[in-house]
């Protein structure tokens, strides 16, 4: 395993080893397969584009109830930081009312993308709308809606890896990767 990696000129060194990933990921399922176990109608996920595919594939492969999986894309990013506005570039195009929706993302920052994605759903009339995301900002996030499935707390790290990019670079890394000291 390489402890470090170049991507754009900038270095990046380990922070999440790829077995604690996995780990975190279990514990997640574990507590979905609690909750919907019993459901009448499977649940769906709802995935969200590019960063979060990683993390539902791993995901859905522990799960041990029926589910069904869709996509959409949203973006807030431009490089390493927030640009506050969330452009939404594919969209729900069934019907889910009266569904249960588990918005999977990546990384949950300041919330602005995640709010967004929560309005845009409940508008549908789905039965229930929640959120699971591998890592959360706890510190960033400006929102009072709950995350009630999270992976991992972290800090204020720019992190890449596991799904997560830096320009588009890194999301093939199978470790989390944080900006190296220099």
């Amino acid at each position: 395993m390489s402890q470090r990696v170049t991507l754009h000129g900038r270095d990046f060194e380990v922070m999440i080893p790829a077995d604690k990933i996995d780990e975190v990921v279990a514990r997640v399922a574990e507590r979905l397969n609690s909750d919907y176990a019993s459901c009448e109608r499977p649940p769906i996920f709802v995935c969200v584009l590019s960063g979060a595919y990683m993390f539902l594939a791993d995901l859905v492969r522990k799960l041990t109830f029926d589910h069904e999986i869709t996509f959409v894309q949203i973006s807030s990013y431009e490089g390493t930081q927030s640009t506050g506005v969330v452009r939404r570039k594919l969209g729900i195009d069934f019907d889910v009312e009266g569904r249960d929706l588990i918005i999977v993302e990546d990384i949950v920052d300041t919330g602005t993308s995640i709010d967004h994605m929560v309005d845009y759903l409940q508008s549908l009339a789905p039965r229930s709308v929640e959120v699971c995301t591998l890592f959360f900002k706890p510190d960033n996030y400006r929102y009072d809606r709950p995350i009630k499935y999270c992976a991992m707390n972290i800090g204020n790290e720019f992190i890449v890896g596991y799904g997560l990019d830096y320009d588009q670079l890194g999301r093939n890394l199978k470790d989390i990767y944080v900006i190296a000291n220099e």
